[in-house]
């Protein structure tokens, strides 16, 4: 993004934050990036329900015709089912992916994987259209015809 200034970038990258985390108390602004940490749900594939949580950090930099970002941190807590048949977290058991292996079977393994990466794929997709754009501006109503009933 060679012909965008720094300060833009910033402007759009703070809007983008405020947009898409807008009650996220993790939020962190700083002069040239932005950080905060959220989480997404992850589903089964057979009967899609959730089947967990994947917490994730995201950062944002900006300088003068670039930007970068990246995502991680990524942990996974389980979800099981409670004696009111709610999917509810497990108390106590954080997996973090990078060590997933271990813990949990291939075949779920590779959903995880699939979903992180299909929704990471989608974060960035948001953030470079923000990014490249900006938020626009929203049109202008036109004035509603108001219909005249006792005058016909």
């Amino acid at each position: 993004m060679p012909n965008i200034k720094a300060d833009s970038l910033q402007k759009n990258m703070v809007m983008f934050m405020k947009e898409f985390y807008p009650k996220e108390k993790s939020l962190q602004i700083a002069n040239s990036g932005a950080s905060v940490k959220d989480k997404f749900l992850t589903y089964t594939s057979l009967i899609k329900h959730e089947n967990g949580e994947m917490a994730y950090s995201l950062n944002v930099e900006c300088k003068d015709g670039k930007y970068r970002y990246w995502v991680t941190d990524f942990v996974f807590k389980p979800y099981e089912k409670n004696r009111y048949g709610m999917f509810t977290s497990v108390n106590g058991l954080n997996i973090a992916l990078e060590k997933a292996s271990d813990k949990l079977q291939k075949k779920d393994l590779e959903g995880y994987f699939e979903q992180t990466g299909a929704f990471c794929k989608q974060l960035g997709d948001k953030l470079k259209k923000y990014m490249i754009e900006g938020r626009r501006q929203p049109k202008e109503d036109k004035p509603v015809k108001k219909v005249v009933t006792d005058k016909w």
